[in-house]
C-alpha cells in the first residue's frame, strides 16, 4: 500500500448548501452545509462547526465540529472537537475527543488490524440486513 500526502481538496459542500444524496469523494472532503445521505471518501472528511449531516460518514481520517447523525468510520483517526457532537457509533483506529464534545452512541478504538478488518466486515453486514428490511417493510407495510 503506498501512502501519499495529498492535500488536494476534492469535495466541498459549502454553509447554505444542502445535499439530499449520498456523496463519493476520491480524495479529501470538506462539508459546512448540511447533508442528507452517506459520505464516503478516500480521503480526509472534515465536518464543520455549523454543519448538520444526517450520514454515514467513512474516511482515512475524520474531525467533527458540527453535528453527525450516523455511523463514523475511519481507518486512522477520528478527532471530534469541543463543538462536536455524534449521535451514533464511531469505528477507528485512535481516537482523540476535546472537552465539550458529546458522543451518544458505542465506541470502538481497534488495535489490531484483524480487529478493524472484522468490525468493518460485521459493519457491512449490518447495512445489508438494515437495507433489506427498510425494502421489506416499505412494500409490505
Amino acid at each position: 500500500m503506498v501512502k501519499r500526502n495529498d492535500f488536494t481538496l476534492n469535495t466541498i459542500v459549502g454553509p447554505g448548501t444542502s445535499v439530499v444524496g449520498d456523496i463519493e469523494s476520491a480524495g479529501f472532503t470538506r462539508v459546512d452545509g448540511s447533508v442528507q445521505g452517506d459520505v464516503h471518501a478516500q480521503g480526509k472528511v472534515i465536518v464543520g462547526e455549523d454543519a448538520r449531516l444526517k450520514s454515514n460518514i467513512s474516511g482515512t481520517a475524520v474531525t467533527i465540529g458540527g453535528v453527525v447523525y450516523g455511523t463514523v468510520i475511519a481507518s486512522e483517526r477520528i478527532i471530534i472537537l469541543g463543538t462536536g457532537l455524534v449521535l451514533g457509533d464511531i469505528i477507528t483506529r485512535r481516537i482523540r475527543a476535546d472537552e465539550g464534545c458529546l458522543i451518544h452512541g458505542k465506541v470502538v478504538v481497534c488495535q489490531s488490524d484483524e480487529q478493524w478488518e472484522k468490525l468493518i466486515v460485521e459493519y457491512k453486514d449490518k447495512l445489508l440486513v438494515q437495507s433489506a428490511l427498510a425494502g421489506f417493510s416499505s412494500k409490505h407495510g
